[in-house]
């Protein structure tokens, strides 16, 4: 706690109470997020509705609660799919012969050349809009740049002294890489992989603001902002509040990573 400072601690407890409306939304809503009553449309903030309701009358307080579990959960599972194939791609490019690092670098580079929310955006057109299709696409999309970041550990850890003096002791590569290069490459991402689920949320609800996630009614971030966008004058905290719940969830964890990554330095 002390390594994270006080701006970190804050972020952590901000990013638990994101995860406890993920796992379970429904044991601090307090409405159902789907359920319609037309006379309640378009209430301002009050006791009764904390943040109001929209225009078919539903509690928008639930809905943001609700959309935790979509917008975080599927940039949860995004950065997990371009962790994972970021992981493979770089130790094969860091360990393996130099036909196959050459190869593996040409394409990461070129993919990493490009915007990620257009690469994600190029994904979708081609495999077709929803949450199914965010995940995958950002997950591709995210991939080079972990596959980046892990090639560099790598050869960073395999050219390193104690990995030498392992070698130098007889000690054999499987083990080698069990014990020294595996580790102490993939415990430095743990801060970057928290400032991508992050950047991943940003990304889902930009595709469900395009129309390309999760479609209405469903209580999405991104997907509530496109809704809220047209009632703006009239009812602002439609677009407010699940834009401040965007915000504070990817400021949360980008100051919770970059925390992690001066602990870790130091």
């Amino acid at each position: 706690m002390r390594r994270l400072g006080v701006p970190g601690v804050v972020a952590l407890a901000v990013v638990a109470l994101i995860l406890l409306a993920v796992a379970s939304p429904g044991f601090i809503a307090p409405a159902d997020p789907l359920a319609i009553s037309p006379v309640d449309g378009f209430q301002p903030p009050s006791l009764a509705h904390l943040f109001g309701t929209d225009e078919s009358g539903r509690d928008v307080l639930s809905r943001v609660l609700h959309g935790a579990r979509l917008s975080a959960g599927i940039g949860l599972a995004a950065t997990a799919i371009g962790v994972g194939l970021g992981v493979v791609l770089g130790f094969c490019s860091g360990l393996g012969p130099r036909a196959v690092d050459a190869a593996v670098t040409r394409v990461v580079e070129v993919l990493y050349a490009l915007p990620t929310l257009v690469m994600a955006l190029l994904f979708v057109a081609v495999i077709g809009p929803g949450p199914g299709s965010s995940i995958l696409a950002i997950g591709l999309a995210t991939a080079p740049g972990y596959a980046r970041m892990v090639r560099s550990r790598v050869r960073q850890v395999a050219g390193s002294d104690y990995v030498a003096y392992a070698r130098h002791e007889g000690v054999g590569r499987g083990r080698v890489f069990v014990r020294h290069t595996l580790p102490n490459t993939l415990w430095p991402l743990a801060a970057m992989i928290t400032l991508g689920i992050g950047q991943a949320i940003v990304w889902v609800s930009a595709l469900s603001f395009l129309g390309l996630g999760a479609a209405p009614p469903s209580p999405e971030w991104g997907s509530m902002l496109n809704a809220g966008r047209v009632y703006l004058l009239n009812a602002p905290w439609m677009t407010l509040f699940p834009g401040l719940a965007i915000v504070v969830t990817a400021t949360a964890l980008t100051v919770l990573g970059r925390s992690m990554s001066k602990g870790s330095a130091a």
